[in-house]
């Protein structure tokens, strides 16, 4: 069952057998020179791990260069259920998709961090045919919500080094560089970018 992120509006829209209540109605909204009808931001169950597995599988597909897990490590023998609902179970997080006309076009997770007091942005991704229209701010947004509300006062997030365009995106919400040293990278040689923003205090 997914349930509204941020419910501001109590109509309900249904893809396929996902239930989704829109949280933000975008009938005359003009970005880029395009018109959104609707955008919902979703929160996800471990019920919902097909529509997970569906994005998911597609950002490996299309930027295998911005994360640190690979479409071959979620194919095959690691395509399976148990292991896709178990990523959707991470005690604390707070799994969102973005549909856009009733179409998922990106993804993000909120999760509990290390530190207390921190919280983390993982697993973001948005389709290209709808980059620069505002999508990946409002899912980034939510995220910051989440934390807030959870008292959090400090999101982190990993960025690939060679991820500009992500990065810039980070950068106009207020993250910056923490100096500290990211996951070491495939090569075995870089390491991620890791980033961070003050939560404001509720």
């Amino acid at each position: 069952m997914c349930e509204s992120a941020v419910p501001r509006f109590r109509l309900v829209a249904g893809l396929n057998d996902l239930v989704c209540v829109v949280v933000i109605d975008l009938l005359s909204f003009r970005r880029a020179g395009k018109v959104w009808i609707m955008l919902e931001l979703c929160t996800l169950e471990s019920d919902d791990w097909p529509l997970w597995r569906e994005l998911r599988l597609a950002a490996f597909a299309e930027a295998p260069y911005a994360f640190g897990s690979t479409l071959a490590e979620w194919q095959g023998p690691g395509d399976r259920e148990e292991r896709w609902r178990a990523r959707l179970s991470i005690p604390g997080a707070h799994d969102l998709v973005a549909l856009l006309d009733g179409l998922p076009v990106g993804m993000v997770s909120g999760v509990p961090g290390e530190e207390v007091g921190n919280v983390e942005l993982i697993s973001m991704w948005v389709s290209p045919g709808v980059r620069g229209q505002g999508v990946g701010d409002y899912l980034i947004e939510e995220v910051e919500r989440w934390g807030t509300e959870r008292g959090a006062t400090t999101l982190r997030l990993s960025v690939m080094p060679d991820n500009h365009q992500a990065a810039a995106l980070y950068e106009r919400h207020g993250f910056t560089d923490t100096g500290e040293p990211g996951d070491l990278l495939l090569d075995g040689v870089g390491r991620e970018r890791v980033m961070a923003k003050s939560l404001a205090v509720v």
